[in-house]
């Protein structure tokens, strides 16, 4: 395959200017750039000499904004109003997270349905979006801080795992902080083009990428082919990584020292203390045999034997993982050809050995674990610039395509600059019971209303089986072949109903009106994502109501007269609020509508079901 440019209407950039690889992470995000006078990555640093800026926003009582480090010296002081690990709610649904509800100490509003998550703090909604965009904004305003220049292009990384709802929400984040977003990397692909993997045109690798954290682990195999990165299998732990073996050393030193759990819920500080010094154990018995200190008036010590003995059940975890990702990609220890190491805790000797062990050879730990990723993404962009031709370009696709959706919302299946050829599939279902057909409208563009994009063509599935609004399945499929020609298809998963159609998406668009309508995206993106927020809480809200009254009509002998005057009374609250088009407010209205009704929901629930054991049939 040859080296394709890529014009800089339809996916790219200027010689001069500087594009940035950020590592938006779960905890920290650092961005990185390619030095021009050495040709190597470099992750940037502030006069603090950090490279790293944790993963944190805080809202103080005034509706202030602060990132970073001073934000995470607040966790403790303001838990609800300091916002940690929104990485793992980008792009996911209040179902989704239901389970790991207690992980945050901050309020995430949890309806049990299938709308996107977000966050409440005081009488604001924010969602992971915003979040992101706050770090992404603060990344930003560093490196333009240090490099003296304006910072409006950028690659992103993101796991392997991460699906096409997450991926679209880290673009929309940088979208929002003003970043125009050139490619979503992913995070093991990034780690190994740091290290030069896959990045000579005829290379062909084998590599796994043990990326272990301070709260997650994965391993990725990916399979390099002529500069491209297949990941051929991802395997790994939500819930692992340093902070356990902080936690496990922690629990040894609270044995020895006859220390109670109970006590050490009740003396935070006590706690505290014990974290932070497990901590600067770990970190010690990396190069060091023996750690001593003193803790709460009492002598603690541990040797790196004993350390090694406390955290290998934990490394076990991550080898069992490294099997089965091997297993699910259906390859053998020898076929590996490199093993690249990423995250803070792949520094603590145990692993290295092991993992080493495990793969039958030694692994790649040259450059800083926790700034890989970053330095990787900086290389990605470095080829973008066009300042490294040694390196292969493919061909990308100029501009987003997608569908519209309710409320005249762009909903995007192939993100621009992704490569070509290309396929994307997403499920939609029904808005009304019985509806037994649905528009699908094609559009190309970057804004988040249909009516700033460009059309390109519109047909109807129709003949779908009467059914209750969101019982259909109907799944949308872009399909970009070679020649940039897209195939839509829509078809209705239960019946097999069918329909497609062929369009051209790069026909009759000059390279400048490719560059105007990525310009339009930069400029109105505040107010493309606060109009597309708007719309989505009305329509949510408009389907609370709907629900509701078809509750009410349907059970109104069930409920007594106050809580048909009091479930009126916030429903007529909440047609207040979309008429005003008041999103926070919306919100707020339709989550005590939510609130108010479940207790009785609920009640009608276990009546139908006492009803059905009884032989009753359930209307």
């Amino acid at each position: 395959m040859g080296k394709v440019a890529i014009n800089i209407a339809t996916g790219s950039l200027q010689q001069e200017e500087t594009i940035v690889g950020i590592d938006l992470g779960t905890t920290n995000s650092l961005i990185a750039i390619v030095r021009q006078d050495t040709k190597m990555p470099l992750a940037l640093r502030e006069i603090d000499g950090l490279t790293l800026v944790p993963s944190i926003v805080h809202f103080d009582q005034d509706g202030n904004i602060t990132v970073g480090n001073p934000a995470k010296a607040l966790l403790v002081a303001e838990p609800e109003r300091t916002i940690y690990s929104a990485k793992r709610l980008m792009g996911k649904a209040y179902n989704d997270v239901s389970t790991d509800a207690g992980f945050f100490a901050y309020k995430v509003i949890d309806d049990g349905t299938d709308a996107l998550v977000k966050v409440q703090v005081g009488d604001k909604f924010y969602s992971p979006i915003e979040l992101s965009a706050y770090i992404l904004k603060e990344l930003k305003h560093r490196a333009e801080h240090i490099l003296k220049t304006p910072v409006n292009k950028a690659v992103i990384t993101v796991p392997a795992y991460f699906n096409d709802a997450q991926r679209q929400a880290t673009r929309d984040a940088g979208r929002l902080a003003g970043l125009d977003v050139l490619r979503i990397v992913n995070e093991p692909t990034a780690a190994s083009l740091a290290y030069g993997l896959g990045v000579k045109p005829e290379e062909e690798k084998t590599i796994a990428v043990y990326d272990l954290g301070g709260g997650t682990f994965d391993v990725s195999i990916l399979r390099i082919t002529n500069g491209i990165f297949e990941v051929l299998a991802t395997n790994g732990d939500t819930y692992l990584g340093g902070d356990d073996m902080d936690r496990v050393l922690g629990q040894y030193w609270t044995d020895k020292l006859g220390l109670k759990n109970a006590d050490l819920a009740k003396d935070k500080t006590l706690t505290q203390q014990l974290r932070v010094l497990a901590e600067a154990a770990k970190i010690h018995l990396s190069d060091y045999d023996t750690f001593e200190a003193e803790l709460n008036g009492q002598k603690v010590n541990i040797s790196k034997t004993e350390f090694n003995n406390l955290i290998t059940p934990l490394v076990d975890r991550t080898i069992t993982s490294c099997k089965n990702a091997m297993q699910d990609a259906g390859l053998k220890i020898k076929d590996i050809d490199a093993v690249v190491m990423v995250g803070g805790s792949t520094r603590v000797p145990l692993v290295k050995e092991r993992v080493s062990a495990f793969f039958e050879q030694k692994v790649h730990d040259e450059l800083n674990p926790d700034e890989v990723v970053a330095l990787g993404a900086a290389v990605q962009a470095d080829i973008l610039a066009g300042n490294n031709t040694a390196m292969l370009l493919l061909d990308v696709t100029p501009l987003s395509l997608g569908i519209e959706t309710m409320g005249g919302l762009m909903d995007v299946l192939i993100p621009r600059n992704s490569k070509i050829p290309n396929k994307a599939s997403r499920q939609y279902t029904t808005q009304k019971d019985g509806q037994s057909g649905m528009r699908i409208s094609v559009y190309q563009g970057e804004r988040d209303l249909v009516q700033d994009n460009r059309k390109l063509a519109e047909f109807n599935l129709t003949g779908i089986p009467g059914m209750p609004a969101g019982l259909p399945k109907i799944e949308v499929t872009f399909l970009i072949d070679a020649d940039g020609i897209l195939k839509v298809s829509a078809v209705e998963l239960r019946s097999g109903v069918q329909q497609s159609i062929d369009v051209k998406p790069q026909y009759g668009l000059t390279d400048e009106a490719v560059e105007q309508m990525l310009m339009d995206s930069l400029t109105n993106a505040k107010e493309d994502i606060k109009i597309r927020a708007l719309v989505e809480a009305t329509t949510e809200a408009q389907q609370m109501l709907e629900t509701t009254e078809k509750f009410l009509h349907k059970h109104v002998t069930l409920l007594d007269e106050d809580e048909i005057i009091v479930t009126e009374d916030r429903m007529k609250a909440l047609r207040e609020a979309i008429e005003a088009k008041d999103k926070d407010r919306i919100q707020k209205e339709t989550e005590m509508l939510n609130d108010i009704s479940r207790p009785y929901a609920e009640r009608v629930m276990d009546a139908a079901l006492k009803d059905a054991m009884r032989g009753k049939k359930i209307i």
